[in-house]
């Protein structure tokens, strides 16, 4: 089981990826708050005891190497598993070679799941006794989020280590090497490159290595046979810049809150960028086009009424004329709700209306405010001493109660300075 993860890969048709990836602690790049000198789970490592766990972050920042460098260091016998081609019957098969193991006195078992968040609730529940007892030690490996993928009990029994994308230097550390290893990278071919070519490549692979080494080495082969240096055009005619976004996982959670609070916080520039980060990652216009609906109502409210005018015939037009023009519409809606002024007293109100609902029930409506549509429900004394406002000087009953006996001289709109007044 193990020598699937001891196995060095040195040959040249693999992916530079493949080949460059980490053979030990010292050379992991990134993840610092994890494996650096002193972090839990490199001394969790160096102890020889390592905790069931799980392993989130995104694609390409580490979370397979890490697995492979854990089985590498501790006295385990390594399994692994892919959720995406295992089942159930694969489960209960190693757990049962584990158990046998353990019994004739043999290394424990760490079992290595990718991508466990694709197991369902029977699958997750198959491993939840061999976590508990110690018969498996057990590393899930996920790019969504644990809190809602992962079943409660088992998250119970493990840590969560949340991994961060790479940043840019982190990435140019891994092209250097990558340069100059003659064994697994390209040393052997030293080509020039220059250093803007490799922020470049440091840059559109968005904190993923697998992308980023796999980027350069796709550069070099297209210029198989010329005798040239490479440069930023030659990474611009290769590199596929992929925008890290999955419209129902954290990226694009993530991003709709980067959104929202942008505007909130009345900061046009970053409401414009995330605006287009989502837009241009592949975003429903329509999702995006609804949020500023409920922003103008939710943030701007009373301060400026007309943005919701403004919002609603956004939404109205993003439906009319669809994606690319659309971008236009929202982005000045976007950038006309964050320079607006805020106030949030209608949605205060609201949910202090609703929360009198809720704790007090559905209260009787005053007689005075009813309707007597019929003479029976007059001669019960429906709408009996109803002051009608426009009789009134300046068109206000002010000394007629609107609410419940219950709730009277309850106040749940309480005006903001911002509000703009009739």
């Amino acid at each position: 089981m193990r020598g699937l993860f001891d196995a060095e890969v040195t040959d040249a048709s693999a992916p530079l990826a493949a080949r460059m990836r980490p053979r030990n602690l010292d050379e992991i790049v990134g993840q610092q708050h994890l494996v650096g000198d002193g972090a839990p789970m490199r001394r969790a490592i160096e102890a020889d005891a390592p905790p069931s766990c799980i392993l989130w972050g995104p694609p390409g920042c580490g979370k397979t190497t890490i697995a492979r460098v854990i089985a590498g260091e501790t006295q385990t016998e390594f399994a692994t598993l892919s959720a995406v081609s295992s089942g159930v019957a694969d489960l209960r098969k190693m757990i049962a070679a584990a158990e046998s193991g353990r019994r004739d006195g043999l290394a424990r078992t760490l079992l290595f799941i990718d991508e466990i968040h694709r197991f369902n609730k029977a699958q997750q529940d198959a491993v939840l006794h061999a976590v508990e007892d110690g018969t498996i030690t057990l590393i899930g490996a996920t790019t969504e989020n644990p809190s809602f993928e992962v079943i409660a009990p088992l998250l119970s029994r493990t840590r969560v280590f949340k991994l961060e994308p790479l940043d840019t230097a982190d990435i140019r550390r891994l092209l250097d090497r990558a340069l100059a290893d003659p064994e697994r990278g390209l040393g052997r071919d030293p080509r020039a490159i220059d250093e803007v070519a490799l922020d470049a490549i440091a840059r559109v692979s968005g904190g993923d290595a697998r992308v980023a080494l796999n980027t350069l080495q796709a550069v070099v082969d297209s210029l198989a046979g010329q005798d040239r240096a490479i440069t930023v055009d030659d990474v611009s005619e290769v590199a596929q810049r992929a925008l890290p976004y999955d419209k129902g996982g954290d990226a694009h959670y993530d991003t709709i809150s980067a959104f929202i609070k942008s505007v909130r916080g009345s900061d046009p520039d970053a409401a414009v960028y995330w605006l287009a980060r989502m837009l241009e990652a592949g975003e429903d216009p329509m999702f995006v086009a609804r949020r500023i609906v409920i922003l103008a109502a939710e943030d701007v409210g009373l301060a400026d009424p007309q943005a919701l005018s403004v919002a609603v015939a956004a939404q109205q037009a993003t439906h009319l004329i669809g994606m690319p023009e659309c971008t236009l519409v929202l982005s000045e809606a976007a950038i006309y709700l964050a320079r607006a002024p805020k106030s949030n007293s209608a949605m205060k109100a609201y949910s202090a209306a609703a929360g009198a609902v809720h704790e007090l029930g559905a209260l009787p409506v005053p007689l005075h405010l009813r309707n007597a549509a019929t003479g029976l429900m007059a001669a019960h004394g429906y709408g009996k001493d109803y002051q009608y406002a426009h009789d009134h000087e300046g068109g206000v009953a002010a000394d007629q109660q609107h609410l419940p006996d219950a709730l009277s001289g309850a106040a749940f709109y309480e005006p903001s300075e911002r509000d703009m007044r009739p």
